[in-house]
């Protein structure tokens, strides 16, 4: 790539971007307000597509660029844009934050600029789709939600529908609570329709581009109103996950404290993280975000490093359910009286012209997700989303400034969206763990199942910032979350709960045996275990077969084969294709068969929940004898060798789970563009999600859908040694060289160098553009 120079309008003083071999920007600038400029500028200028198309989902634009099969996408967009005060939004994340964004947007407008009077800069898939970038203005930043994760609203409605059709047990499969609690109790449970959540699903799901939807006319709106099967969503849900953890220098080979995160998310092209570097006086950071966001929410500053995960027990969703009159659908009961749902007309462009309109309406919880008025009901759903202060990761403007433990903590206190754990650890040696985000205060209720929105059931604040689980500097010498329940003890408050649903331990029980085991941590043992595949639950299940004598032939083949094996989902190992076959395939879902007779209750619990799967297999109690269970074990391990035949050929010295588990980075529109695809990959791949190196896969096919695409590891103080990955590159064009070109580096498990200093910056850039004031 050659240097270049650029006549900027709306830059202050001149600034530079120095692209390194990686395709990493370190981006230089005399201000800190002309540096967020810059960081839009370049976000553009690698991104333009993948933020532009993210724009216009969140505010529900689609429709004028894609035609009416968009509209009912727009319309669930628009229900969970924040439409509050601006002044507080603004004020919630400080004073400097509504200028940081006006700067940030006009770099993005600066560029879109740049493209209106050099068109062959626009990526491609604008010329293929016939769009063009729009202008943004500041609130679109923080108005979008439906990017953030929160949750738990599609739980609550599924479980309604498990526990009316089957009973509690069977929704535990599903989903395990913890700590124990039965959120049925007292309760005559009412399944809800699975199709109210039709508009928080298409409103949270990314952007399809199939033909028949580009095609579809006015009157097929209505047909759209569904993208992404109910079971696909819930599994996807599930894994997003993350792990991250700090070492006190006292346990690393340097005496310097070690940071490492791998955020967790659905794999694409072009990643969701970006990595950048931005300088300016008062503030030197690298680290990675969102394109489309300024700042950076994991990485360092010179001083000190932070990092997330998702803390799953944060429930930030209720749904509603209301009674409505029986003359009027829009008025809902509130109280001794009938409350006015607020609706909203909204006009909306559609593509080659023309109009259309999308009602909206809202209750006081929130937006209202379907009625039927035939039976006098509407559901709605209150969520944090809505909230001042809960755009999300955008308090990181803040918390990335942050130089001491103390500071950080502060800065976290007005974090709102994602609920995170967020580590910590500065050039002082100090290390520590911080819980962030608004956490619902539910004086009379769980937050398990929708209750009604007749005010019996009301929030009652948030918990207090100071309330939330902490540490700084343990005596176990580091700290490290991995999505699992890890309220300690002394945190657990009975009339103040946290949440009840995580994620499955198995990835933090690694972590933590990692940990036992190895007193003296580096940063190679950190890549190590970023990428560490050995499964808990391979290890807990082949520790049952011991006992087991099956008849089928097959069952004593895949036993032999088993036999002996370390219990790691290596890409080339022959056993671990066998074993993730038994587990997904077969015996998982053999398990909620036998245990549960409704087939519509076994499609929503789907594969069902490992940790308590895992406890019907080895304590199977009043569930199933143990001759049944061997029974069954030997049954399904006979099933999923003959299906390994069938997927990789008789001979198993040629199986291997990298043949059917593979990562292949599918671009948006591969489904509506003739020519040269966008996609990369595939690429064989290790793991589960059960796994440190989180690579959760289709059950169907087995390819990889969700996983770390950006890794980093710090060396908290010498940070040039420090390193970091993105998947499958830097940029979003596909005619850049840093399209794909991190992709095998990831696929082998290995980093590239997260270079800080000027010194080795300089030593490995490849081009360098050059930002000058324009009038």
């Amino acid at each position: 790539m050659a240097d270049e120079t650029i006549p900027v309008a709306g830059l202050a003083e001149p600034a530079s971007i120095v692209l390194d071999r990686w395709g990493i920007p370190h981006i230089r600038a005399e201000s800190l307000m002309d540096m967020f400029f810059v960081q839009g500028f370049n976000a553009a200028r690698d991104r333009l597509w993948q933020i532009d198309l993210g724009r216009k989902r969140g505010l529900g634009q689609l429709a004028a660029d894609f035609g009416p099969g968009y509209l009912e996408q727009d319309r669930a967009a628009r229900l969970f844009l924040y439409r509050g005060d601006m002044e507080r939004e603004w004020s919630s994340y400080g004073d400097d934050s509504r200028a940081i964004c006006e700067r940030f947007v006009a770099g993005i407008n600066a560029y879109i600029g740049l493209c209106e009077r050099e068109p062959e800069r626009l990526p491609p898939e604008f010329a293929a789709m016939g769009t063009r970038p729009a202008r943004w203005q500041a609130e679109d930043v923080v108005r979008i939600r439906s990017h953030g994760w929160v949750r738990n609203a599609v739980s609550e409605v599924v479980r309604s529908n498990v526990v009316a059709a089957s009973g509690a047990a069977a929704d535990l499969l599903r989903q395990n609570i913890e700590p124990a609690h039965d959120a049925t109790a007292g309760r005559e449970v009412e399944a809800l329709p699975l199709e109210c959540l039709d508009a928080l699903e298409l409103a949270t799901a990314p952007v399809t581009f199939k033909p028949e939807r580009l095609a579809a006319r006015l009157e097929d709106a209505a047909a759209w109103r569904k993208v992404s099967p109910l079971g696909e969503v819930m599994r996807e849900a599930a894994a997003q996950g993350s792990n991250n953890w700090a070492v006190h220098g006292s346990r690393t080979d340097t005496g310097r404290p070690i940071l490492a995160g791998d955020p967790h998310r659905t794999h694409a092209v072009p990643s969701l993280r970006y990595i950048v570097h931005m300088s300016a006086p008062g503030f030197d950071g690298i680290g990675a975000g969102e394109p489309s966001l300024p700042g950076i929410s994991m990485g360092h500053n010179g001083t000190a490093g932070f990092g997330l995960t998702l803390f799953f027990g944060h429930d930030q969703e209720d749904v509603y359910t209301y009674e409505t009159h029986p003359d009027d659908p829009h008025l809902y009961r509130y109280g001794d009286g009938w409350e006015p749902m607020r609706v909203l007309t909204e006009k909306v462009a559609l593509k080659d012209g023309g109009e259309a309109e999308l009602v909206l309406k809202f209750t006081r919880h929130g937006p209202v997700l379907a009625e039927y008025p035939g039976q006098r009901k509407a559901i709605a759903m209150r969520t944090v989303w809505l909230e001042p202060g809960t755009a999300p990761y955008f308090r990181s403007i803040v918390t990335m400034h942050a130089d001491s433990f103390d500071a950080f903590r502060r800065g976290m206190a007005g974090w709102g969206v994602p609920a995170t754990n967020q580590v910590y650890a500065d050039i002082s040696g100090a290390i520590g763990w911080v819980v962030a985000g608004f956490s619902p205060v539910r004086p009379n209720w769980d937050g398990l199942l929708a209750v009604p929105g007749d005010g019996r059931f009301e929030w009652d604040g948030y918990l207090a910032a100071e309330s939330l689980p902490f540490t700084l500097d343990p005596p176990e010498g580091y700290v490290a979350t991995a999505n699992e329940m890890n309220v300690p003890d002394a945190w657990h408050d009975e009339n103040r709960p946290i949440g009840y649903e995580w994620v499955e331990p198995s990835r933090a029980h690694r972590i933590g045996e990692s940990f036992a085991a190895e007193k003296i941590h580096s940063v190679e043992s950190a890549k190590a275990l970023q990428t560490d595949v050995l499964s808990i639950p391979a290890r807990r299940l082949c520790g049952l077969l011991a006992g087991v004598e099956p008849e089928a032939p097959e069952a004593r083949e895949a036993m032999t084969l088993l036999a002996g094996w370390d219990h790691r989902l290596s890409e080339a190992s022959a056993a671990a294709a066998l074993f993730e076959v038994w587990w997904t395939r077969h015996l998982r879902p053999a398990v909620i068969e036998r245990l549960v007779p409704d087939p519509a209750s076994r499609l929503l619990i789907g594969l069902g929940d490992v940790t308590s799967v895992l406890a019907v297999l080895e304590a199977p109690a009043d569930r199933m004898s143990i001759s049944d269970r061997d029974r069954l074990l030997g049954d399904t391990l006979a099933a999923a060798f003959r299906t390994c035949r069938t997927l990789m050929g008789d001979d198993a010295a040629g199986w291997a789970w990298g043949r059917i588990h593979v990562a292949h980075f599918e671009h948006a529109i591969g489904a509506a563009r003739d020519g040269t695809s966008f996609d990369v990959g595939p690429f064989p791949i290790g793991g589960s999600e059960s796994t440190p190196m989180n690579a959760a896969f289709r059950p169907d096919d087995f390819r990889l859908v969700s996983g770390a695409s950006f890794r980093m590891v710090l060396d908290v103080g010498d940070w040039d040694r420090s390193v970091c990955i993105n998947t499958p590159g830097q940029s979003g064009d596909p005619r850049s060289p840093h399209y794909a070109d991190l992709a095998p580096i990831w696929a082998a498990g290995d980093y590239v160098p997260m270079l800080y200093s000027r010194a080795a910056v300089d030593a490995a850039a490849v081009s360098t553009i050059r930002l000058l004031p324009a009038a």
